[in-house]
């Protein structure tokens, strides 16, 4: 057994509580995909592992590239194979990475034995997922006590409404989890809470849809998802559908607060920039529209400017809600304290099409603050800029060229509040096969959007 397999072992598969999450030491290293899709670049995708401790003299700097074995995935989400769901069980560790592409629906396990330098473990091929499932297009993965789900956008031809696939212990296919999707018309995010019996689910599209780029006229034609889904999470079944209406179109990301008796949460409608609390009233859901983001007009743009929320993340003590408006180009953080009245306590411009903050450690930023991935203890926050292929070429067509920036966000826990690290920049135009988009972003030790305790 090597040294950091021992690591990994006596680190366990989560923490007992946020409370203890909180207290672990700081991280050292951070994964994240990085992609050449739509760059023009024939290399493939990789998961990059990132120093980012401040005392080591590769700070800020990718360590290692993990190749994947084919051109063309578009490496998206990923998770973990065990995460504090599993805690007290000494048979699990957090080793592998469990890393979906958009685009080929490939399923890649990356073992972390040596967290410094992944590996490839596996890789599921998208014929023996569709002849097993009929899904493809993996988008959100979480780990269950005994096995890995995620959420699959499309079926074999790419139509919705997806699904949810399973994979046991030994990554090999258990089926569907679902009973059925009757009343669901898309697939997207989720997130459970099992001491309610709950999983909710959202909407993006069909792939089929979403894949060439975005049209205005797909989402009157009703193409793009606006609703809330709630399951019944020991039957397995659709319990309650929320229509969020025109104030909700698209919602993406979801998150529970991470206290598992907590029944609150939030989901961000990214076409309409509007934040939703959800939570349960006598036995049934609820959705709120908590945070309006102001449409703005630009030039030469055919219709107002949404903001487009993208990505939102919760901290793990449950206080602060951040999340990102990809277009405007702002970063926000919310006191929720009371979760239906958010109160604006931190924002930062970093890039977007208003023309604001547009530079960091005297470098231009193209794109918008996309993906987000907060530290344990809430004082340090990673964005990435990079959405979806096609949809980065169309809204920031210069992200081909110049590759994704990583950058780093200080915030104050205490008193809320954040601030642009100047001395931190990872630069993805800079890689060695040629410019790249950076995506999601996980730490070995587990982060505040893997982790659900039971």
């Amino acid at each position: 057994m090597t040294e950091e397999h021992e690591h990994h072992a006596c680190c366990g598969p989560g923490y007992a509580s946020p409370e203890e999450a909180m207290k672990a030491e700081p991280e050292k290293i951070l994964y994240t995909v990085a992609l050449h899709v739509g760059t023009g670049v024939e290399a493939p995708d990789y998961l990059a592992t990132i120093d980012v401790d401040p005392e080591s003299p590769t700070y800020s700097q990718v360590i290692h590239r993990t190749p994947m074995p084919n051109i063309g995935d578009e490496l998206h989400h990923f998770g973990w194979n065990a995460c504090s769901s599993c805690h007290g069980d000494e048979s699990k560790e957090r080793r592998y990475l469990i890393v979906g592409g958009q685009r080929s629906s490939r399923i890649h396990i990356i073992d972390t034995a040596d967290e410094r330098a992944p590996k490839i473990h596996k890789v599921i091929e998208p014929e023996e997922i569709v002849a097993k499932t009929n899904l493809t297009a993996p988008h959100t993965v979480h780990c269950l006590p005994d096995r890995v789900m995620i959420s699959m956008l499309g079926d074999a031809e790419g139509n919705g409404p997806g699904g949810f696939l399973l994979l046991d212990e030994n990554f090999e296919i258990a089926g569907r989890w679902e009973r059925g999707t009757d009343g669901m018309d898309f697939n997207y995010d989720f997130w459970y809470q099992p001491r309610h019996n709950v999983m909710i689910s959202t909407e993006w599209a069909a792939p089929r849809t979403y894949y060439p780029g975005f049209e205005l006229s797909d989402v009157e034609a009703g193409k793009y998802g606006r609703k809330l889904h709630f399951w019944d999470w020991e039957k397995r079944e659709l319990a309650q559908t929320i229509d969020l209406g025109e104030e909700g179109l698209i919602p993406l990301e979801t998150r529970f607060h991470h206290n598992p008796d907590s029944a609150h949460g939030f989901v961000g409608a990214a076409l309409s920039s509007n934040m939703f609390h959800f939570y349960k009233d006598n036995g049934s859901w609820k959705a709120e529209k908590v945070i309006d983001v102001p449409t703005e007009d630009v030039e030469n743009f055919p219709i107002p400017l949404p903001g487009l929320i993208t990505d939102l993340l919760i901290s793990m003590d449950d206080r602060y809600l951040y999340f990102s408006n990809w277009l405007h180009g702002d970063l926000r953080q919310y006191d929720i304290s009371d979760p239906s009245h958010p109160r604006l306590t931190g924002q930062v411009w970093l890039g977007g099409l208003l023309g604001k903050g547009q530079e960091v450690a005297g470098r231009r930023l193209e794109g918008g603050p996309q993906m987000l991935q907060l530290s344990l203890d809430g004082r340090r926050l990673y964005v990435t800029n990079s959405l979806y292929s096609s949809w980065d070429n169309q809204f920031y067509p210069r992200l081909a060229e110049t590759g994704s920036y990583l950058l780093k966000v200080n915030c104050d826990p205490e008193n809320g509040g954040m601030e642009v690290d100047e001395n931190f920049y990872v630069d993805f135009g800079a890689e060695p096969a040629g410019p790249a988009r950076a995506h999601e972003m996980r730490y070995p030790g587990g982060d505040c959007t893997s982790d659900i305790w039971l």
